[in-house]
């Protein structure tokens, strides 16, 4: 279906079967997944060396399909110039958390601040929800415009996740392959 690589990248937790990462996982077997060797206790510097090495052994060009926290490990990882961070044709950043916020976020994210600000390396999208109680609006799209992002207030979506019904997300898989068909130029 495509040439790139499709890296999911799921936050803390890791995507249970029920999340749409794992749905759309499911529905594209190419698609694979960064694994986490610790999903319950995430490590800044072990999350971005995971997926560092994950991109590294993808084939290019990469897409990341990433999710709350998955999404915070992508800004940090491109911002410090992994090795192959240049392999990277774009990214969806779902529900990026607030990882500065004591009020809105747990504190086993905490480590992940601050909140990168420079613009990333390839393409980017930040979809983020209004009624997301990880992430004001407005920070979310502070996020968009500090990564050089394109923005999408997707409305009240919650966090995105199975506790906000998101299992089968059609509307986020037409994003992911809008995406890869502009990853392959128009293919």
């Amino acid at each position: 279906m495509t040439k790139a690589s499709v890296l999911i990248v799921p936050g803390l937790g890791n995507s249970g079967p029920d999340h749409w990462q794992s749905w759309l996982q499911q529905r594209h077997p190419s698609f694979s997944r960064v694994e986490q060797a610790d999903w319950d206790a995430p490590a800044l510097e072990d999350w971005v060396r995971s997926l560092e090495q994950a991109v590294a052994a993808a084939a290019a060009p990469v897409v990341l399909i990433a999710h709350s926290l998955g999404g915070m490990t992508v800004a940090h990882w491109a911002v410090r110039s992994g090795s192959s961070v240049g392999r990277v044709a774009a990214a969806l950043l779902v529900a990026p958390p607030d990882v500065e916020s004591a009020e809105r976020t747990p504190p086993e994210v905490h480590g992940f601040a601050p909140v990168p600000t420079d613009p990333l390396p390839f393409r980017a999208l930040v979809l983020a929800s209004r009624n997301d109680p990880y992430a004001a609006i407005e920070r979310s799209c502070a996020f968009a415009v500090g990564w050089g992002a394109d923005f999408i207030d997707a409305g009240d979506l919650g966090h995105i996740n199975t506790a906000a019904g998101y299992g089968p997300w059609p509307d986020g898989e037409r994003l992911v392959l809008d995406l890869l068909r502009a990853v392959d130029g128009g293919a």
